[in-house]
C-alpha cells in the first residue's frame, strides 16, 4: 500500500499544480466584462421601461439622421483617431504606437477606393460590432469594437451616415508595421472570440436611467477604459483594475476611479462636469495631450444631462488605489521667486522656469492670463513620474473652447532633454507634493514617440 501511495503521490501533486497554473492563467486572461463590477439583473433595451439609453439625449430625438449622426460620432470620438494634424477629416493615417509596433488608421470618409464608400449598412455594423472589415480581414483592437459592440444598432447607422454626408477623401493610409506574428490578422479572430462579447448594451433594472445613460456614454460611445484601464498580458482591458490608470502613447492616463487620493473621488460633480466639458476645474487641473484632444473633439459637444450622466456613472466606479499618486497638493507655492526649492539641483530647472514659464504660470502656480494656466491642483504637476509634464512642455497645446482658448507654445524644439527634464523636475518639486526625478534619457524617449 505505501508504494502504491507514492507511485501516486507526484502525479497527484503535478496535476494540482498544473490545475492551479491553469485557473491563474484563466483569472490573469480572462478579467470581466465592463459592468460586471455594478451587479444587479440587466434586460434588452426593448424590454427596458425608462428611456432608452442609447441614441442621442431628449433635445435631440427629433433631429434628422444626420444631425443624430453627428452627436454619436462625436461622442464616440472618432475624429481623433481618423484625422491627422492639418489633414482631412476622417481621411486616416495618424500612427499609434504599440508594444508590437505602428498601427495606421484607415480613411473612413465615403471614397469608395480608399475610404469606405462602397460599405453597406450591414458591413459597417459588422465592423463596429465585430472587427471584421468588409472583404473579411480582422480589425485590430486599436479600433475599439470590443467598447462599440455595445452600440445599439440604430445609433451605428447614424454614425455612418453622418459620415456619409461630409466631403470625400482621397487617401491611404501607411502600411502598418508590425512585428511577426502581430502583422497575422487572421490572429485577431483568436482576440477577439475571448474579449469582445458581441452583444449590445443591457441596462440594468436597479440603476437610475442617469447612470445607465452615463455607462453607455463611457462604455458603449466614449470607450474611456481603452486609455484609463490596464491592460493584461493580451492586451485586454483588465477590469479588475478598471478605470485605475495607465500608460498610453507616452502619456499617463490617470486613475478616474472614486478613489479619494489617487482618483476623481475627491472631486465635486462640479469639478468632474466642468473637466469633462471644458477640460479645465479649478484646483483640479487642465486636460493636455489626449485628453485635452478627447475634451475638445468630444466631451465638449455633449449637452449637459450627458455631462451629468457621466459623472453620475464615474462616481459608481468601485475605488482603486494608485500607490504612487499621492493626494495633489492644493496650495499655491511662494509668489517669490527666491522661495522655494534653493537646491544646487533645482537650479537649472528653475532658471528655465523663470525664462519659459513663470510669465504665464506664475511663481506661486496660478495662472496670469487664465485659469487653465494654473499648476496648483494639477495631477500632472504631482505624479512623481512627471511624464505629462514633460510632454505638454516638449509639444504643447492649442485649442478653443467655450470659456476662452487654451494655448501653450511647444518648447521641444527650444529646450534639450537635459533641460526639459530639469525643469519638470523644478515644477513637481514646487507645486507639487514631492520632486520627481524624470531624467533626459526619459525625455528623450518621449519625444521620440
Amino acid at each position: 500500500m505505501r508504494s502504491v501511495s507514492t507511485r501516486v503521490k507526484p502525479w497527484l501533486v503535478v496535476g494540482v499544480a498544473l490545475l492551479g497554473v491553469g485557473a491563474a492563467g484563466a483569472w490573469m486572461l480572462l478579467p470581466p466584462g465592463a459592468l460586471s463590477f455594478a451587479g444587479g439583473p440587466t434586460v434588452s433595451i426593448t424590454a427596458y421601461r425608462d428611456p432608452s439609453p442609447a441614441g442621442v439625449p431628449a433635445e435631440l430625438r427629433a433631429a434628422d439622421l444626420i444631425t443624430r449622426g453627428k452627436y454619436l460620432t462625436e461622442a464616440a470620438d472618432c475624429e481623433v483617431c481618423h484625422t491627422i494634424e492639418g489633414g482631412r477629416r476622417f481621411a486616416g493615417g495618424r500612427a499609434f504606437a504599440t508594444p508590437f509596433g505602428v498601427l495606421y488608421s484607415p480613411n473612413i470618409t465615403a471614397d469608395r477606393e480608399t475610404g469606405i464608400g462602397a460599405w453597406s449598412d450591414a458591413d459597417f455594423v459588422t465592423a463596429v460590432h465585430k472587427g471584421i472589415g468588409r472583404s473579411g480581414q480582422r480589425l485590430y483592437p486599436a479600433f475599439p469594437y470590443e467598447s462599440y459592440t455595445l452600440l445599439d444598432d440604430e445609433d451605428v447607422r447614424a454614425i455612418k451616415a453622418y459620415l456619409f454626408s461630409l466631403p470625400v477623401a482621397r487617401a491611404t493610409a501607411p502600411p502598418n508595421s508590425l512585428k511577426f506574428p502581430f502583422d497575422q490578422r487572421w490572429l485577431m479572430g483568436f482576440w477577439s472570440a475571448f474579449y469582445n462579447p458581441d452583444h449590445r448594451f443591457r441596462p440594468l433594472e436597479r440603476r437610475s436611467p442617469e447612470w445607465n445613460r452615463g455607462a453607455y456614454l463611457a462604455e458603449a460611445l466614449g470607450h474611456c477604459g481603452d486609455c484609463h484601464t490596464p491592460r493584461n498580458l493580451a492586451q485586454a482591458l483588465d477590469n479588475r483594475r478598471k478605470f485605475a490608470g495607465t500608460f498610453i502613447d507616452g502619456w499617463r492616463a490617470y486613475n478616474i476611479t472614486s478613489d479619494r487620493r489617487s482618483g476623481v473621488g475627491a472631486f465635486s460633480d462640479a469639478d468632474l462636469s466642468a473637466y469633462l466639458s471644458l477640460g479645465h476645474a479649478d484646483g483640479r487641473g487642465t486636460a493636455s495631450g489626449p485628453m485635452g484632444e478627447v475634451v475638445h473633439q468630444s466631451l465638449s459637444h455633449l449637452v449637459p444631462s450627458d455631462i451629468s450622466a457621466l459623472v453620475s456613472y464615474l462616481r459608481s466606479i468601485p475605488a482603486m488605489s494608485s500607490s504612487n499618486l499621492p493626494l495633489p497638493k492644493l496650495t499655491p507655492a511662494s509668489a517669490l521667486a527666491r522661495q522655494g526649492p534653493v537646491a544646487a539641483a533645482d537650479r537649472p530647472g528653475k532658471a528655465v522656469f523663470e525664462q519659459a514659464c513663470a510669465s504665464c504660470h506664475s511663481w506661486s502656480g496660478i495662472g496670469l492670463l487664465t485659469p487653465f494656466a494654473t499648476l496648483t491642483g494639477s495631477r500632472a504637476v504631482n505624479d512623481p513620474t512627471a511624464t505629462n509634464v514633460a510632454q505638454i512642455i516638449l509639444s504643447g497645446t492649442q485649442r478653443q473652447t467655450t470659456a476662452g482658448n487654451v494655448f501653450m507654445p511647444a518648447f521641444g524644439e527650444a529646450y534639450s532633454d537635459v533641460e526639459i527634464a530639469d525643469v519638470a523636475n523644478y515644477v513637481t518639486g514646487r507645486f507639487g507634493t514631492a520632486p520627481s526625478a524624470i531624467t533626459a534619457k526619459t525625455v528623450a524617449k518621449l519625444r521620440g514617440l
